[in-house]
């Protein structure tokens, strides 16, 4: 349950994201472009920090969480991809 609900908040600061990018593309056009490299990092660090909590805290080894931390980040990641190539 937590990875669905980890995964809703990168894709509701993904829009969030994008919405602020579109309403500054018309003053500075490169917006768009900042806007998901700046998604792709903030999520990298997220999903990174997710990860060091699952090793650290919860007691998880690496190897465990692993996969969980590549689906948490490529998940949001593609669908921003996509988003910027179609949409933006």
């Amino acid at each position: 349950m937590r990875t669905v609900l980890i995964l809703l908040v990168g894709l509701f600061l993904l829009a969030a994201i994008s919405i602020f990018s579109k309403l500054f593309a018309e003053q500075y056009p490169a917006a768009t472009t900042w806007g998901i490299s700046a998604f792709v990092l903030l999520w990298l660090c997220a999903t990174g920090f997710n990860m060091w909590v699952g090793v650290s805290r919860a007691g998880y080894s690496i190897a465990e969480e692993l996969p969980i931390f590549l689906l948490l980040f490529a998940v949001p990641t593609i669908i921003a991809l996509v988003v910027k190539w179609k949409f933006l």
